[in-house]
C-alpha cells in the first residue's frame, strides 16, 4: 500500500467552481480511476476573509452532477478526516514552529500599513517590493531583532506572521510530469507568509502539510500554481519530507475563445456562454450567473468537452464515455500550452449526446416544457415529435421553437417566407392540394406523400412551389421536419383547418 496512488482536488470555497476547476478535478479522477487509486476532496478554507457561504455545497453538487466521484472527502469522510482545513487548524502550528526552530522560518511584525508604505517607496523608484533575502534584514522581524525583543513582542500580544526564510541563490528544481524539469533560482522567490496573525496557515503551508499527512502521491493542479511549486519543494525539504514529496503535474490554462488570456470567473456570461457548471446566485449581490446544467447541457457532454481541453487521446476519437476516458487518459498526453474554449464546439458535443439519447428520454424532458406552456400532449405524440426534431437542435430547450406548430396552429405567417415562397398561384395550388388531402385514404406520412406527389406530377406543377406554400400554410414558416410527418401527426381535420385559415389570411 506504500506506493498507492492518492490524488486530491482542493478548491477554496470563495465562489462558484469554474469549469477549469472541474477539468482539474476530472483529470485527478481519471488518473486515480485508471490506476486504481484514491481521490480526495479537500476544502481549503483557511482564507476566511474570502469565504463565501454556499460555495462548498456548490462545489460538491457540481462535481456530483458531472459524475466525478470521491473515495474520501468532506462529504464522504475517510481515514484522514477532517478534510476541511478550518477544522484542522490545530495541526499546522507545530510545523510552523518546527521551521522556526530549524532556521527555515521567522517571525515578522511588520504592520499592513508599514508594508504598504514599503510598496509605495519601491513604486516611486519604479521597483517591485517583495519581502526577500535582499531586504528582510531591514524589516521588523526576528532576523533583525534580539531574542529578547522578539520574546517581549510575542508575550505582549503584538500581531505577527511567520514567513519562510528563502535561501539566497539556491537552485530549486521542480520535476513536473507535464512540463519536465523546471529550474528556478531562489532569488526569484519571496519570503511568503506561512502562518497568519489570525492563527490560520496560508495555502502554502497548509496544502504541503495536508498533502504529506494524507499521503498524496501526485499533485495535479492548474498551471497558475506552477510559480508556487518551488516554494512547496523547499517546504518539503525544510520539513524533512523531501523523499515523500508527491509528483507534480501542472495542467495548462483554459483560454478565452480568441486565445487572448485565461478564461476567468469574471467572464461568466460576458462572452455569451457559461463558465460555471451550475447556475450561481451571489449571496451578497444576488447576481445570477448561468450554468451548463441550466443551459441545457448534458453532464456527459460537459465532461467530454473539458476532457479534451488540454488532453489529446492521440486518435481521431472525439466522443468518450466516462469509462472510455478513464481507460484512455494519461498525463503524458496532457499538453503544455493553453486550450481555447470553443462555445460552438461545446454545442456540437451536446448535440451528439442528444442524438445518443432515446426518443423516449428526450420526450420525457420535453414534456416538462410542454406542460409549462399549458398544453396537454400524449407521450407517444411527444416521442414522435422528438424523433422528428432532434437532428435540428443542440438542446432540449430548443425543441419548442422547432416544434410549437405541432401543438398550436399558426395565427400569423413569417413575412420573409411569404414574400419569398408564396407566389400569385400559390392559393390556387394549395386549394387543389387540400382536396387531394381530404380524399386521401391513408393518412400515414409515406402514403400521403406519395398521393400528393403524384397529384403534383400529374398536373405538371412545380414540386417546390406547391410544397413550400403548403408548408407555410401548415407551419406558418419555412421550417420543420418532413411536411407529411407533420400533417400525419396533427391529423386530417387540423390540417384542413390550417389550410383554410392560410387561404383566408395570406395576402400577397
Amino acid at each position: 500500500m506504500e506506493n498507492r496512488i492518492r490524488v486530491r482536488f482542493a478548491p477554496s470555497p470563495t465562489g462558484p467552481l469554474h469549469i477549469g476547476g472541474v477539468r482539474t478535478a476530472l483529470y485527478n479522477y481519471l488518473f486515480a480511476q485508471k490506476l486504481g487509486g484514491d481521490f480526495i476532496l479537500r476544502i481549503e478554507d483557511t482564507d476566511q476573509a474570502r469565504f463565501v457561504p454556499g460555495a462548498e455545497e456548490y462545489i460538491i453538487e457540481s462535481l456530483a452532477w458531472c459524475g466525478i466521484k470521491f473515495s474520501e472527502g468532506v462529504h464522504v469522510g475517510g481515514p484522514y478526516a477532517p478534510y476541511r482545513q478550518s477544522e484542522r487548524k490545530n495541526i499546522y502550528r507545530q510545523y510552523a514552529d518546527q521551521l522556526i526552530e530549524n532556521g527555515h522560518a521567522y517571525y515578522a511584525f511588520d504592520t499592513s500599513e508599514e508594508l504598504e508604505a514599503k510598496r509605495k517607496e519601491y513604486d516611486s523608484k519604479k521597483q517591485t517590493f517583495q519581502y526577500c533575502p535582499a531586504n528582510r534584514d531591514t524589516m521588523k522581524n526576528s532576523l533583525s531583532m534580539t531574542d529578547a525583543e522578539v520574546k517581549q513582542k510575542i508575550e505582549s500580544g503584538e500581531h505577527y506572521v511567520i514567513r519562510i526564510k528563502i535561501p539566497d541563490h539556491t537552485t530549486v528544481i521542480v520535476n513536473d510530469l507535464i512540463r519536465g524539469k523546471v529550474i528556478v533560482d531562489s532569488s526569484m522567490l519571496d519570503d511568503k507568509v506561512l502562518f497568519k496573525s489570525d492563527g490560520l496557515p496560508t495555502y502554502h503551508l497548509a496544502n504541503v502539510v495536508d498533502d504529506y499527512l494524507m499521503k498524496i502521491s501526485h499533485v495535479i493542479r492548474g498551471e497558475e500554481w506552477l510559480p508556487s511549486a518551488p516554494l512547496h519543494v523547499l517546504l518539503y525539504r525544510f520539513l524533512g519530507w523531501e523523499n515523500e514529496m508527491p509528483f507534480f503535474a501542472h495542467v495548462p490554462l483554459l483560454l478565452k475563445p480568441d486565445g487572448n488570456g485565461k478564461l476567468s470567473k469574471r467572464d461568466g456570461d460576458k462572452l455569451g456562454f457559461p463558465v460555471f457548471p451550475l447556475r450561481w446566485t451571489d449571496p451578497k449581490t444576488k447576481d445570477v450567473s448561468s450554468g451548463y446544467r441550466e443551459s441545457g447541457y448534458f453532464p456527459e457532454a460537459m465532461v467530454n468537452i473539458i476532457a479534451l481541453l488540454g488532453w489529446n487521446p492521440g486518435t481521431e476519437q472525439e466522443l468518450f464515455s466516462m469509462e472510455e476516458l478513464i481507460q484512455a487518459f494519461s498525463l503524458e498526453r496532457v499538453g503544455k500550452s493553453g486550450s481555447k474554449f470553443d462555445p460552438e464546439k461545446a454545442k456540437w458535443f451536446n448535440h451528439q449526446y442528444l442524438l445518443k439519447k432515446s426518443d423516449e428520454e428526450i420526450a420525457n424532458l420535453f414534456s416538462v416544457i410542454v406542460k409549462e406552456k399549458g398544453i396537454q400532449a400524449g407521450h407517444d405524440q411527444l416521442v414522435k415529435i422528438s424523433h422528428l426534431a432532434k437532428e435540428r437542435i443542440h438542446f432540449v430547450s430548443e425543441l419548442w421553437a422547432q416544434t410549437s406548430f405541432f401543438f398550436e396552429a399558426p395565427k400569423t405567417f413569417d413575412e420573409k417566407a411569404v414574400k419569398d415562397k408564396w407566389k400569385e398561384t400559390s392559393s390556387q395550388l394549395v386549394a387543389e392540394a387540400k382536396d387531394v388531402i381530404i380524399g386521401a385514404a391513408d393518412f400515414a406520412a409515406a402514403p400521403l406523400k406519395t398521393t400528393v406527389s403524384n397529384f403534383i406530377q400529374e398536373k405538371k406543377y412545380s414540386m417546390g412551389l406547391v410544397m413550400n406554400a403548403l408548408r407555410i400554410a401548415i407551419v406558418g414558416a419555412s421550417l420543420g421536419p418532413d411536411l407529411f410527418e407533420i400533417i400525419s401527426l396533427i391529423g386530417k381535420e387540423e390540417t384542413i383547418r390550417r389550410i383554410d385559415f392560410a387561404l383566408a389570411n395570406i395576402r400577397k
